[in-house]
């Protein structure tokens, strides 16, 4: 049995592992929906504002359960020994007694200044605002994956054209090492060439970390093991990108009605207006209704039934012809029987009802403080809004100035990449004629080179902050 499920284990492992590798062997691609959905489900701040959110709803059920009245029920049984007072005689006994008692009291607010209500809506905000938090984490890490799954891709892109370019290299390297074999080339051209070939093999080398770091970043976002076989999937086409449309203002107006964090410090700031009414509440008088139930049970009590009636003497007397004649009188015989327990229930029942006023006069100053720090957590929370939409503001103005920017320099970089396209393949040519010398030949490959890698960069970037346009706006990001 323990080999057959050793065996089961394993067909089960090699049948997974083969779901997780395409056809050729490589992981299968991660989607940046994937990425994103992976971040925020590990990600600690995001369980940490759900977690206050969570909070948050049981203060608001909390603070509704105080509409309803209070009920309680008690029931005592018990026995006592030695001295104790008899409840049907009221007087001393000196035996074991069982007892019982049942009650059932009750008790509800009608007037409290309306403080409870307030804080039903304080706490309601509180929650609201609870949820934008929560998703503003969301939005957060969101776009932090987004910026680094592009800057995966974007170090993918580059490290695929290091390697072009040392293959480029190479090859003239191998066509120059048989030349010089035949005497054909000065050895200065072979070894500057070798120069430049170790110069871009150290590219590679240099993007491949850097790829490598992007890769480390996006794990950490998603809090998972970093594996350098991580592949990811291309999500944006190869092209042109035109300039984003859309003005400063309409952005700003679009964030500030649906942006999370904006809604959060419109939400907290509104709980704290209610906050302060709510404090405010407890300043008036206060009214409650109060009532009651109740019975009992002794196993002292007792009934006295009459069982005969007989005349016995007294010590009383009359003279009856200078001679004392006794008195008779009616001499009673009872029987003692106890009480039955539905009886003693019946009998024993009692109720209550009755209104109370509360006045607040002196509590220690308690009441006014609470007014004066509920006023003061307004006043912050008013300040927090206002910073929040400034500094919303802001970052929008410099988001578009940067996009603005990233277009300018894309426009330019591709430009200069067709430019130095042309150059280089003159300039290519000239060197296999032997019209051009290594130092010049290398000077274009190197302007051409670079201007590449610029060009991937500089349409990454435009991309980067074309999204981060985008997350003001609430559109999608993927």
């Amino acid at each position: 049995m323990k080999k057959v499920m050793l065996a089961a284990a394993g067909l089960w492992l090699l049948f997974s592992q083969s779901f997780a590798q395409d056809s050729t062997g490589q992981n299968a691609p991660l989607t940046l929906k994937e990425c994103i959905e992976t971040a925020v489900a590990n990600n600690i701040d995001v369980k940490r504002s759900e977690y206050a959110m969570q909070s948050d709803k049981v203060n608001l059920q909390l603070a509704k359960g105080q509409l309803l009245p209070n009920l309680n029920a008690a029931i005592i049984h018990g026995n006592n020994q030695g001295r104790n007072i008899n409840p049907y005689t009221n007087t001393y006994i000196n035996q074991s007694v069982n007892y019982a008692n049942y009650g059932l009291d009750g008790s509800a607010t009608l007037f409290n200044g309306f403080s409870v209500q307030n804080s039903i809506k304080q706490y309601s905000l509180n929650f609201e605002a609870g949820k934008m938090d929560a998703q503003q984490q969301r939005d957060y890490i969101t776009i932090n994956v987004i910026l680094a799954y592009l800057s995966v891709l974007s170090n993918q892109d580059q490290l695929t054209l290091a390697n072009q370019q040392a293959d480029v290299t190479r090859k003239q390297v191998e066509r120059l090492e048989i030349m010089n074999k035949e005497g054909a080339i000065a050895p200065a051209t072979l070894y500057d060439m070798k120069g430049q070939l170790s110069t871009d093999e150290l590219n590679v080398v240099t993007t491949k970390n850097a790829l490598e770091t992007a890769k480390l970043t996006l794990a950490q976002l998603m809090n998972i093991s970093y594996s350098e076989d991580i592949v990811l999937a291309r999500v944006y086409d190869e092209a042109t990108p035109v300039l984003y449309e859309g003005a400063v203002n309409d952005i700003y107006a679009q964030a500030s009605k649906n942006l999370a964090i904006v809604k959060a410090a419109e939400l907290h700031h509104s709980s704290a207006v209610a906050g302060i009414k709510a404090a405010k509440g407890q300043l008036y008088p206060r009214i409650y209704l109060n009532g009651g139930v109740g019975t009992n049970y002794s196993s002292t009590g007792s009934i006295q039934q009459l069982v005969s009636s007989m005349d016995a003497p007294t010590d009383s007397y009359v003279m009856v012809d200078n001679k004392k004649v006794p008195v008779y009188a009616p001499q009673p015989t009872f029987a003692e029987s106890k009480i039955g327990y539905g009886n003693q229930w019946k009998n024993n029942f009692n109720s209550y009802i009755n209104l109370t006023v509360s006045i607040p006069l002196l509590n220690g100053l308690q009441i006014k403080s609470r007014v004066k720090q509920a006023e003061i957590t307004e006043k912050q929370t008013s300040f927090e809004e206002q910073t929040t939409k400034l500094q919303l503001k802001q970052a929008i103005e410099q988001a578009y100035v940067n996009m603005q920017a990233a277009f300018k320099t894309y426009t330019t970089v591709e430009q200069q990449v067709k430019a130095f396209e042309e150059s280089f393949r003159s300039a290519e040519i000239k060197f296999n004629e032997g019209v051009f010398t290594s130092v010049e030949y290398l000077i274009v490959k190197s302007n051409v080179d670079k201007a590449r890698t610029n060009l991937i960069s500089a349409r990454y970037d435009y991309i980067l902050r074309s999204k981060i346009l985008d997350y003001y706006q609430s559109k999608p990001l993927f």
